[in-house]
């Protein structure tokens, strides 16, 4: 509490004074302790400080605890595994195996209703057009993503792509029925878009929803349903199960039963509490879908509550200024132009890493290694098989390791695992053994792609991004996986045929660049703000990512409008005392104010009460209270340079630089405080004239 004895000191410290002056300030001081007497102050000492700390993190890991898996997050990450990521991976490998069957289906329809006969190299020209098709479809909707995303909502994209995915399933199934190629052009498209669609939405509202501890594990579902899909496409399109004459329509469209599946789970999943607080501006809605996804209730969620606030007030500022973010103002804004060149290049570079070049013409690749055709399609399968095994360890290790160094290790690890298999192959003759190491060769490269790669840049866009500028860049980094995607399918089989297993080594020679450039530029984004990640990133390919920002930096970024902070990780220091339920239980950290020995060793110094108030103000960053005119003219001039320049001094070292970051910000905190010192000033300045009136009127 406020040391009563401090009164005491400053009337033996003006007791040279007259009487009146001094009852004047001990009835200010005694009311200016009951307005500090509503906030609890205690001196800080080392015990305490170990002891605040520890029941800090206490409270900490009971928080991460409370905003871990729930129900709802659970079913929100199945449902949208289901119905939307798994059907990607699944259209991505099902033209793998049965090629040949619709090949021929091609080649008889196109006679059969246009009397054409294709040779050779204009069947392949139609073949090739039917798989690029798809990856036509995978850009536009990339590029349509961040609208529909802001337009209809996270939720509602899912919504959207999983209609077109459905339409996109009835019209293969009735392709072979109908006798129609157009019809599966027209279905390789639907799907595309709405694969499109996926990729760049999916991630970006798995981590919008999650909270900071699983926020990384959520980013992995995405990529991790596209892997189940592509190793259940490579199985089922066996001839020994639908990979037949009969069955490859059914083949092609089974995937919508997975998306039928999840559409009954659809009426009951959150929208982003992030779009509706901040995107829309539907605060009680937001604030109703944060407590449903948490489980907990609303009194728990203030840390969240205030970043959605913040952020919503830095949106509208932004709009009230006229920025609106779109794909042109985000690709010339130049504190984006580094986590946009991240975000692509590790999209664009996971498709020239050769990843699908192993997908689509797997079983070629294992029969040019000496394999039959049979032993092909199950080394194929069995390389999707490690691709999943990976993947699902993925799920802890990128939170365990975080993002950077998985980054960097898989890069690395698969360049020297392409190298090895373009050697591998070349001497595949040389002994007996060379085939099966070969395979070992193409397994290992699956297996580091598996843990950095392949997960890592289809969510590290959420990471490097607020809410704002986010889904315009998720789907910059959509397009660019798709386009590198499109580009590996066109140029493989010819540079393939020009330079042989050769090949291998320009995705080695990619792989290697991108590693080099994540290297000196992709910061750390585990457990941290995206505004930390902002103020890092924002001087382009001039900035330092092994400089962390001092917290000044951060706190001047943090409550600036122009960033504004991600809700998982907003700290308990910017909440507001109104925001607090029980403000007299609050506690601040604060040294001891003057005791009367510094009192009566500083009384040149600190020659009135008002000295002393605004000495032991400048811990607490109250304004102090002014001097009365005509009373210590110099005051000012005397106080500032022993307090303030005197190194040696304790004093002399603000303290509120030096608080635990358990304190709150006391400006904000006692905004209150101020405005009733005010009050109290005008009380005492009436009670005074009051006094001097009756004064007079005795002495007449």
């Amino acid at each position: 509490m406020w040391p009563k004895c401090l009164c005491c000191a400053w009337t033996h410290t003006l007791k040279l004074q007259n009487a009146q002056p001094v009852n004047k300030w001990v009835k200010l001081l005694r009311r200016i302790q009951e307005v500090f007497s509503q906030l609890s102050f205690r001196t800080a000492s080392p015990r305490d400080d170990v002891l605040d700390h520890a029941a800090t993190a206490r409270n900490i890991t009971t928080s991460t605890q409370l905003q871990g898996w729930t129900p709802l997050l659970v079913l929100t990450g199945v449902a949208t595994t289901l119905g939307s990521s798994i059907p990607v991976g699944y259209n991505i490998g099902v033209m793998n195996t049965p090629a040949h069957i619709i090949r021929e289906f091609c080649n008889e329809t196109v006679a059969a209703r246009y009397g054409i006969n294709m040779g050779p190299s204009q069947l392949n020209i139609l073949w090739s057009i039917i798989v690029s098709v798809f990856l036509v479809g995978g850009v536009t909707g990339s590029l349509s993503g961040g609208w529909v995303a802001d337009r209809f909502g996270r939720k509602g994209a899912v919504v959207i792509n999983n209609i077109l995915g459905i339409f996109g399933a009835i019209l293969f199934v009735s392709s072979r029925h109908a006798g129609s190629v157009e019809m599966l052009l027209l279905a390789r498209l639907v799907v595309g878009l709405s694969s499109g669609l996926v990729t760049s939405t999916i991630p970006m509202y798995l981590t919008e929803i999650a909270p900071l501890s699983i926020r990384g594990a959520m980013g992995v579902l995405c990529p991790l349903g596209l892997t189940v899909g592509v190793l259940v496409a490579q199985i089922l399109g066996l001839q020994s199960m639908l990979g037949q004459q009969e069955t490859w329509h059914y083949l092609l469209g089974l995937f919508a039963l997975l998306t039928l599946l999840s559409v009954v789970a659809l009426p009951f999943l959150p929208e982003s509490p992030k779009y509706l607080y901040i995107v829309r501006g539907q605060e009680e809605r937001g604030i109703k879908e944060l407590s449903r996804l948490r489980g907990v209730a609303l009194e728990q969620l203030e840390e969240e509550l205030e970043g959605l606030r913040a952020a919503h007030k830095a949106e509208q500022e932004l709009a009230a200024n006229g920025v609106s973010w779109n794909m042109g103002t985000v690709a010339r804004a130049p504190s984006l132009r580094l986590p946009l060149m991240l975000v692509c290049a590790l999209q664009a570079g996971q498709q020239c890493s050769g990843i699908n070049a192993v997908f689509y013409y797997s079983v070629t690749i294992f029969e040019s290694a000496g394999l039959s055709n049979q032993g092909s399609q199950y080394a194929s399968i069995g390389a999707g098989g490690v691709n999943l095994l990976i993947t699902i360890i993925a799920i802890p290790l990128v939170n365990r390791f975080g993002r950077r160094p998985l980054a960097l290790a898989s890069c690395w690890s698969a360049a020297v695992c392409l190298v090895i298999l373009c050697i591998s192959i070349t001497y595949i003759n040389a002994v007996s053994w060379m085939p099966y190491f070969c395979i070992f060769a193409v397994l290992s490269y699956v297996f580091c792609y598996g843990f950095g790669l392949g997960p890592i840049p289809y969510f590290i866009g959420s990471e490097l991004f607020l809410v704002g500028p986010r889904p315009v860049a998720m789907s910059f980094g959509s397009m660019a996986n798709w386009g590198g995607n499109f580009i590996v399918g066109m140029t493989f089989p010819s540079v393939q045929s020009m330079i042989g297993q050769y090949s291998f080594l320009l995705f080695a020679a990619s792989t290697v660049l991108l590693a080099l450039f994540l290297k000196y530029y992709l910061p750390e984004s585990k457990g941290r703000d995206p505004c930390d990640i902002a103020e890092m990133l924002k001087y382009g390919l001039r900035s330092q990512i092994n400089v962390i920002p001092s917290a000044s930096k951060l706190s001047r970024h943090r409550n600036s409008s122009v960033c504004a902070p991600d809700t998982a990780s907003m700290s308990s220091r910017h909440r507001r005392i109104s925001d607090i339920k029980n403000p007299d239980s609050l506690v601040l950290e604060i040294p001891s104010p003057l005791s009367p020995a510094e009192v009566f060793a500083n009384s040149s110094v600190l020659g009135s009460p008002a000295a002393i108030i605004q000495h032991n103000n400048s811990y607490t960053n109250l304004p102090a209270i002014p001097e009365l005119p005509g009373k210590n003219t110099t005051l000012s001039s005397n106080i500032s340079e022993p307090i303030i320049n005197d190194t040696t001094s304790p004093m002399s070292i603000h303290p509120v630089l030096s608080m635990p970051r358990i304190m709150p910000s006391i400006p904000e905190n006692l905004a209150g405080a101020s405005s009733r010192l005010e009050e109290v000033l005008s009380v005492t300045q009436k009670s005074d004239e009051a006094d001097e009136q009756g004064n007079k009127r005795d002495n007449l």
